[in-house]
């Protein structure tokens, strides 16, 4: 983006030669002159004063969000010759600087420069300096860049937090070298763009947040789709640099096409894609040709995203976690940058027609097929800017695009064999994929029940079981350590007088949610075996068909519930290792219907962990992992510790939203607080610890950049550039010509 100057009343231009210096005259006591430089923008910016004749006293002002102040004002020494230098970086909100050259008239020259690197700034100053003796050069360092959303107490926060960790990501990523320097002449990375009628404002924008990456081995293409606008035909016919090549279509025949068209022109191992109103982030592509070079094994990867608007604020973000499958048929959660190897792409054919809106979920769907989940790289840098103008296609023809995405959903289970369907999740947009019946009928599951007396509860669930739940093929086993109660034993011969599935054992022993669990586990028959506290209370008929389908997706092995408190607050939509330096249920006490980041609790979740309050584990992973822990983990973290051990065993552990269920939450047999209860529960803390080292437990199913101290995480400023492990260097390694690591 070009630089811009604004005067005030008090200074007139005098002249102004294309390609020289500015003359300018102080008509007045307070001149000033407004130096915008642009939101996206080379990172140095030097501003050349030189007095005319008598010697002048210049002020410059910087700005933190909050307009120009006295307090953010820099004086320099009276004289006749300034060179002013800031570091502005290549992005931010605040994109103006003012000068004041003088507190009197006087006539003088002014000139604006931008630097991508300091080596160029430095040499400027060289030249500088050697032409003018008596030059003051003033270093300013670097600058405020960004301001924040005046709105709302909470929105204020929610924008510094997201602002301060953009900040601090494209920080450190400025102070990354530049690995590929050895690969220099080839292109590493094409992007490909497709435009329709874009508006010129978005298309400088776009090339602006391109060419300020300074960064060789990468390609865009603009690929026009049969544009009808003469602006955004004359700007495209425009010359753009020897790295962004423009194709034309004679006629509008959709995005894929489009997208199609520019693929054929690319020149990169890779490929990417970058819708037309959007923007790349700042050294975002530095930080992806990193990582493309220590990709030596990699076939997919993907970034995570802010949510801006039409000035480059930060007013959302999109932080994703590891590869998840299931997740991804819910949503499309991996959304931009998707960085696809060429030769995959070309193998499959491209985009397809017909699936415009959702031509990128499609695609996606089509290419991950087959590809091995160690293969597939989240990378946790914000490199995508997402402009939320709700003009896209996808915005303004929902419906259709959902439709699409349904589509492409059903072929990706076709291709594996499945007949499914797909309806709406709870977000009407997203979706939930309905298995058919297996063949050969539903299997049978095993529901164990842990109880001792406790009336109440034991009578309301083994009523919900029998009574509220459509699922046919069950079974009920009451694992009890000594009931006393007449009424409960009465209860227990009725159920068993009356219905065959039904049986209990009483053991009088101290509790063991372990044991007990273990004890119905090796007594009962089925497929499948269901945990279940006695303090649970079914909502919905369809819970135990939902769970069960659940194990149909690839290497499933523990399916878990979203649980409420009888309040309709969220009890479990998951368990997250390490929360605390243990492990801890997220967005604990948030509504109902509350969605979680990118509305990840309105679909079905692979997580590594879920509670054990309503857990469905499979029988081959019991014979995989074997039984609970019942030495070290009698009450507490019994399912933390399952789930670990069954993830390590190559197990998905998945939790549903569609299996939705009240739990009172240790009702029965209260909170471990004191006494005896509260010395077991800090040693299984201490045993959860020592066996699975949760204080340090990177927990994958969350965005790295996720904090672990609150149920609601929040979003910490990192110290240094997260690398996933595939693309982490070893200590003493360096890549080769063939972008190989070597010693």
């Amino acid at each position: 983006m070009s630089i811009s100057l604004k005067a005030n009343s008090d200074l007139e231009r005098i002249a102004f030669t294309d390609g020289a210096a500015s003359s300018w005259k102080a008509t007045g006591a307070d001149p000033s002159l407004t130096i915008n430089y642009g939101k996206l923008r080379k990172r140095y910016l030097v501003l050349a004063l030189y007095s005319d004749d008598l010697p002048i006293d210049p002020c410059i002002y910087v700005q933190r969000g909050e307009g120009f102040t006295e307090r953010d004002s820099v004086m320099i020494q009276k004289g006749t010759s300034f060179l002013v230098v800031a570091d502005i970086g290549n992005f931010g909100t605040i994109d103006k600087i003012r000068l004041d050259p003088s507190t009197h008239p006087s006539s003088f020259s002014f000139d604006a420069h931008t630097f991508s690197q300091l080596s160029e700034v430095n040499e400027f100053l060289s030249t500088a300096i050697k032409d003018r003796s008596d030059v003051v050069v003033t270093k300013l360092g670097r600058i405020p860049r960004f301001t924040l959303l005046p709105q709302t107490a909470w929105r204020r926060g929610r924008a510094n937090e997201i602002s301060t960790f953009a900040q601090s990501c494209y920080s450190l990523a400025d102070n990354l070298p530049d690995e590929g320097a050895q690969v220099e002449g080839k292109t590493l990375l094409s992007i490909i763009t497709p435009i329709y009628n874009t508006d010129v404002k978005y298309l400088e924008d776009l090339i602006g947040s391109f060419s300020s990456q300074n960064i060789s081995g990468v390609q865009l293409i603009l690929s026009d789709d049969g544009s009808s606008s003469e602006d955004t035909i004359r700007w495209l016919k425009q010359p753009h640099g020897p790295n962004v090549v423009v194709c034309f279509s004679e006629r509008n025949c959709g995005i894929a096409a489009a997208t199609n068209a520019g693929l054929k022109l690319a020149a990169g191992e890779w490929i990417t894609f970058l819708d037309h109103d959007d923007l790349i982030a700042p050294h975002a592509l530095k930080v992806i040709k990193t990582a493309l070079l220590r990709a030596c094994d990699v076939e997919f990867m993907y970034t995570d995203e802010l949510i801006v608007d039409d000035n480059f604020r930060p007013i959302g973000s999109m932080l994703k976690p590891s590869y998840d499958p299931v997740l991804l048929t819910g949503v499309n959660y991996i959304n931009h940058f998707s960085i696809y190897r060429r030769a995959r792409l070309e193998q499959i054919g491209g985009l397809r027609l017909g699936f415009d809106g959702s031509q990128d979920y499609d695609l996606l769907l089509r290419y991950l097929d087959g590809v091995e989940e160690n293969r597939i790289v989240h990378l946790p840098y914000p490199a995508y800017w997402w402009r939320n103008t709700k003009r896209s296609f996808s915005s303004v023809f929902l419906r259709e695009a959902t439709d699409r995405a349904r589509k492409a959903l059903k072929q990706h289970f076709q291709r594996r064999k499945l007949d499914i369907d797909v309806v709406p999740a709870l977000t009407h947009s997203l979706h939930k994929v309905v298995f058919g019946e297996p063949e050969g009928g539903w299997p049978e599951v095993s529901v164990i029940i842990p109880n001792k007396d406790s009336y109440e509860y034991i009578t309301s669930i083994l009523s919900d079981l029998f009574h509220k739940t459509n699922y046919r093929n069950f079974r009920v086993f009451v694992a009890d350590n000594g009931s006393t109660d007449k009424q409960v034993l009465d209860l227990y011969e009725r159920y068993r007088a009356e219905f065959e599935n039904f049986s209990y054992e009483i053991v009088s022993e101290d509790f063991n949610f372990s044991a007990s669990i273990n004890r119905g586990i090796r007594g009962c028959p089925g497929e499948n075996y269901l945990l279940m506290n006695n303090d649970i209370r079914v909502i919905e008929p369809d819970w135990l068909r939902e769970m069960v389908s659940c194990l149909r997706f690839p290497n499933v092995g523990v399916v878990g519930a979203k649980l409420l408190y009888p309040n309709d607050k969220i009890q479990h939509a998951g368990v997250i290792v390490g929360f605390g330096g243990l492990a801890g249920h997220w967005y604990v006490g948030q509504p109902r219907d509350y969605g979680g980041p990118m509305n990840r609790l309105h679909v079905r979740n692979s997580l590594t962990c879920v509670t054990g309050a309503v857990m469905l584990i499979s029988r081959e992973c019991v014979e995989a992992v074997g039984y609970l822990n019942e030495e070290d983990f009698a009450v507490a973290y019994n399912d933390v510790d399952y789930c670990l051990r069954a993830d390590r065993a190559g197990f998905r552990i998945v939790w549903t939203p569609f299996a939705c269920l009240y739990h009172l939450e240790s009702a029965s047999r209260g909170p471990d607080t004191s006494g005896a209860r509260r010395v077991r529960f800090a040693g299984e803390q201490s045993r959860l610890q020592a066996q699975h080292a949760t204080a340090m437990f990177r927990d994958r199913s969350i965005n790295p950049m996720y904090g672990t101290t609150h149920s609601v995480p929040p979003i910490v400023v990192p110290s240094s550039l997260v690398w996933p492990e595939q693309l982490q260097r070893p200590v003493g390694m360096r890549l080769s010509s063939e972008n190989r690591l070597v010693k």
